[in-house]
């Protein structure tokens, strides 16, 4: 999603900063050798303050030749250009195709001179869905949208794309290149003609690490071409790691691809005179800001601060020291992780570090680990953040994808999918081989202006917003809901996995449709029951007394008299730091 680093720029003024729109997004990346069971995995969370959560459905289909497609901005709607449609297109669940490729996004803005947009071209939203419709794979998926950005302007501002399938997982970034960068002179001299579309390099993660990107370019130096495959078949067969020539994407042994003109592009607009191998992809078209470190490497950091030892070397510089040690683009975690834990990576407030959201006076009486907007605020002539978490309040929708290379495609991609924030939502299993979206996920079932009482994006944020109030006792309950769920639904996979394995055409699809579908009712039916739950225990910030999983009743059958747990110590003492003497007996 886009995201808009002005909030926390230390230069501007108090007026700019609270007319600021933040709009982030996180990705998570996790190679075969780093999962417990050998799948592959990436996560999304999609955060806008003006998205609704639901899940996108695209059908596979057959077109005619000449057929052409109106490219929609995904984030305003508004019409681009006309391509070209291909013959076939794959089915498109959310953000993974019935082949278990799965894209997901960071939106970085880029220099000043590259993160406008331009009218026509292809969005960063377009380039993911048009992908995923026409590719099978990873590789392929690098091979489209470099075609995309070889025939056709890029629209939108520095992308950073995470890209899995079953056996890879793969870091893309991009920026588009606009007119009137380029310097006259230095063109001539380096004989460089300007075209249209983006400059990018794609990283292959290696086996066994892990990765993440969060709205910040984070490719520094990529290996640059080397020795080229040779035609003779069976022989002279050289080890390439990286390759400017995308006939060569399909050859295991290449690990790197880059555009022609990444860097002889940023030559020609002035932005770079050194050598070739000491060229940095995000300190050239995406220079580090305190924003950068602050509000987008940090959540990275906080992800490989809980599957790896030794990481607090790097909070540092994560908190905007950018001379401090540099955190690296990937990293060995200390153990395999499974997807209930990866789930669970994406529920961070920043704890246990310096940065922790539960402890500062911002978090109130009851350590809620969220900070209502604008981000930044002047005091006194000096400028302040909140901070900006992976979990936030502002989440659309978010999904853990993951990909199981020893299943057939249709039963081996799952997209583990919740709507709002990802502390508090439950990670439903969509098949990436269904054909029909439960209701409660289905678009058109309400929007960002229309409530319904079906939706699971109001549901969980009628809860989500009352957990708010008095989060430090509530968060608790909505976790033992949560968790149920969650369990729950990984052992049923197992167990559905097996039965279903060898099914084809339309029973394999009746009986996916048919799981999903009960999956996402028993979740409707627990948060239904567990909102009603909620309201009955903590009105009016009471907490009802309890006793062998029912409210306890007096003899006569009234209501017990309530639990009224004072503020905790900490929030007191500011109370009375603030307002003691007006406040205190005499």
């Amino acid at each position: 999603m886009k995201f808009n680093r002005i909030f926390v720029a230390g230069l501007l003024s108090a007026a700019m900063l609270a007319g600021s729109v933040a709009e982030a997004c996180t990705n998570f990346l996790f190679t075969k050798g780093a999962t417990k069971d050998g799948s592959t995995m990436i996560t999304y969370a999609a955060d806008s303050h003006t998205l609704y959560g639901e899940l996108y459905y695209r059908k596979a289909a057959e077109y005619p030749a000449g057929t052409m497609f109106r490219v929609v901005d995904w984030d305003s709607g508004t019409p681009l250009i006309m391509i070209p449609q291909v013959a076939h297109t794959y089915s498109v669940v959310g953000n993974m195709n019935e082949h278990q490729l799965a894209i997901g996004e960071t939106t970085y803005g880029g220099r000043e001179e590259l993160a406008k947009e331009i009218e026509g071209g292809i969005d960063y939203g377009s380039y993911i869905y048009l992908t995923l419709q026409r590719a099978k794979n990873a590789r392929e998926a690098i091979q489209v949208l470099a075609g995309f950005m070889s025939q056709y302007p890029y629209h939108s501002e520095g992308e950073s794309f995470s890209i899995c399938d079953p056996n890879e997982v793969w870091i893309l970034e991009l920026i588009g290149k606009r007119p009137g960068t380029v310097k006259d002179d230095l063109a001539k001299k380096l004989k460089y003609k300007y075209t249209d579309g983006a400059v990018w390099v794609a990283r292959r993660i290696p086996d066994g690490y892990v990765c993440g990107h969060a709205n910040q370019a984070r490719i520094t130096q990529f290996p640059q071409e080397g020795k080229k495959f040779s035609k003779a078949k069976g022989k002279g067969l050289h080890k390439v790691i990286s390759s400017t020539h995308l006939e060569y994407i399909f050859e295991p042994e290449v690990e790197c691809v880059y555009s022609a003109d990444v860097i002889t592009y940023a030559r020609a607009c002035g932005w770079f005179d050194g050598k070739d191998e000491d060229f940095s992809f995000a300190d050239t078209y995406a220079p580090l800001t305190f924003s950068g470190l602050r509000g987008c490497d940090a959540r990275v950091y906080a992800m490989f601060n809980r599957v790896a030892s030794g990481m607090q070397r790097y909070e540092k510089y994560v908190m905007g020291d950018a001379t401090a040690e540099r955190m690296p683009l990937w990293i060995k975690p200390d153990h395999q992780v499974d997807v209930h834990e990866v789930m669970n990576l994406m529920r961070d407030h920043y704890e246990g570090t310096s940065m922790d959201m539960t402890n500062d006076l911002g978090a109130g009486p009851f350590k809620c680990p969220y900070r209502w907007r604008p981000m930044g605020f002047e005091v006194d002539g000096h400028t302040y953040i909140h901070e900006r978490a992976t979990s936030t309040q502002q989440t659309g929708f978010s999904f853990v994808a993951q990909c199981r290379s020893w299943l057939p495609a249709k039963v081996g991609g799952i997209l583990w999918f919740g709507v709002d924030d990802t502390y508090s939502t439950v990670y439903c299993p969509m098949y990436c081989g269904i054909t029909e979206i439960p209701l409660c996920f289905r678009q058109g079932n309400g929007d960002m202006l229309t409530y319904s009482e079906t939706a699971a994006f109001w549901l969980f944020n009628r809860v989500t917003n009352f957990v708010y109030s008095r989060y430090s006792d509530m968060i608790v309950d909505l976790q033992k809901v949560q968790k149920k769920l969650e369990t729950t639904y990984i052992s049923d996979v197992q167990k559905f996995d097996n039965r279903v394995k060898d099914l084809q055409g339309e029973a394999l699809t009746h009986q996916l449709n048919d799981f999903c579908n009960r999956q996402a009712g028993r979740m409707m039916m627990e948060w239904n029951t567990l909102d009603r739950y909620l309201l009955v225990k903590y009105i009016d910030g009471n907490i009802k007394k309890e006793k062998d999983g029912k409210f306890e009743r007096t003899a006569t059958g009234n209501a017990v008299f309530p639990m009224q747990p004072q503020y905790r110590k900490e929030w007191n003492r500011m109370i009375v730091n603030d307002h003691g003497d007006v406040i205190r007996e005499k």
